[in-house]
């Protein structure tokens, strides 16, 4: 009897589009993007949105947005929705601003992180403990922070020499660090305009010049984060009380435990956030200055699908955004809809080639729109380039939300007891 020798079939790779991009395929990714970049950038003449100064502006504007991402991202991961993120950055800038100002600016940066934590705290005994709904009580801790930062502004920084009921006295800055040689060669290089390879000299040199140590920590925070939620037995535990906590729970996690540590590190992220805005971004503390990024950060790490390089992306693309109004203005957002222009018909090409008919027609029509709009003006109004972080946040949480998936219990009620 002859026997016949079976082998299991191998798996085929899914198509690109239908799962995580490798590594590498995020480098070319990356690469054609930039390549993008530098095409517009020689069609338009405007020689701004790639250089070193626009980057620098840039990952200085894109750090706080990123580390409020990054502490809704902790939160989340264990089931907590934290849209307290603005106020928990309003007590960042607060108790930061209040201790560099006396103490140094390191020892204001842990009590930034202090703030945040306590407003973090706040937030997970209201929710983890008590049920409440995770909206309303994020919200009240958004108002909350300011009535109290007011207050306590009015007996601390309005008896101090130089400061207001509204702002601090100025607080010491923290070191800076340019790569030598390096620094200056990227931007002799970005000076030449060359194809692609000044755009690369830009953004390195945007990212090894005046670059702040507290930049250096917080850069260093996303892979942390990376290595403690996705390789260690700790970071599984707390990603299964936002999967299945009564699953957790009956393994022997302590669920509370859990919810209550990432609530409380998400509230110190944020603060962190806020910090940075207070003693790198501006030297001093000024009520408002957060300016929404809690909810730009939230915009982020929704952007990037819950995960810390996704969040890392999206907080670089809404500082880039946002740093327009600081650099180039009006002209760099005129270049910038041709550029949006490309994306989208290559958008609609992707559209067409998955049959997905209406909304191809439906990106057709806005390229052409945006197409005309740039052949019709040399510089777009003030009005739009302030608007153009805002923008740039519903527009990419439009196109990417078909692909989003948030953690299975976000937001659901839950009490101790449940899996036994």
């Amino acid at each position: 009897m002859s026997t016949a020798l079976t082998q299991a079939p191998t798996a085929k790779r899914k198509p690109f589009g239908s799962r995580r991009p490798t590594l590498a395929e995020w480098m070319l990714i990356i690469a054609a993007g930039l390549a993008l970049f530098s095409l517009v950038r020689i069609i338009t003449g405007a020689n701004g949105v790639t250089s070193t100064g626009q980057v620098s502006a840039a990952l200085r504007l894109a750090v706080p947005i990123g580390l409020a991402g990054l502490g809704g991202l902790w939160a989340e991961r264990a089931g907590v929705i934290n849209i307290g993120l603005e106020g928990m950055m309003i007590l960042g800038t607060w108790f930061g601003a209040w201790a560099g100002v006396q103490w140094g600016p390191w020892t204001g940066v842990v009590m930034g992180i202090v703030g945040g934590a306590l407003g973090g705290l706040l937030h997970a005994i209201v929710t983890v403990s008590f049920g409440v709904n995770h909206i309303v009580s994020g919200v009240a801790i958004n108002i909350l922070a300011v009535g109290v930062t007011r207050y306590l502004s009015s007996f601390t920084f309005a008896d101090m020499e130089g400061g207001t009921v509204k702002q601090s006295p100025a607080i010491d800055p923290i070191a800076t660090i340019t790569v030598p040689w390096l620094s200056e060669k990227m931007q002799e290089l970005n000076g030449k305009h060359w194809f692609f390879v000044s755009d690369l000299a830009g953004f390195i040199g945007g990212v090894t010049t005046n670059l702040s140590l507290l930049t250096i920590v917080a850069l260093a925070l996303v892979p942390l984060t990376w290595w403690v939620l996705w390789r260690t037995a700790f970071g599984l535990r707390l990603r299964s009380c936002g999967e299945n906590p009564t699953a957790a729970e009956s393994l022997g996690v302590n669920v509370y435990k859990y919810k209550y540590i990432a609530v409380i590190i998400s509230g110190g992220c944020a603060g962190l956030g806020g910090v940075f805005l207070a003693e790198v971004a501006s030297s001093i503390y000024q009520e408002g200055q957060t300016g929404g990024r809690g909810y730009i950060g939230l915009a982020a790490m929704i952007f990037g699908n819950w995960m810390p390089g996704g969040l890392a992306l999206g907080a670089g693309l809404f500082g880039y955004a946002d740093s327009l109004n600081l650099r180039g203005g009006g002209e760099n957002v005129h270049a910038l809809l041709l550029l949006l222009t490309i994306l989208l018909v290559l958008a609609v090409a992707w559209q067409l080639w998955r049959r997905k008919y209406v909304p191809a027609v439906i990106t057709a029509a806005v390229a052409a729109g945006l197409f005309v709009w740039y052949l019709a003006v040399d510089e777009v109004p003030s009005q739009f380039v302030s608007a153009a972080p805002y923008v740039a946040t519903l527009l990419v949480l439009a196109l990417s939300a078909q692909r989003l998936r948030m953690p299975r219990s976000l937001g659901q009620a839950y009490r101790k007891g449940e899996g036994k």
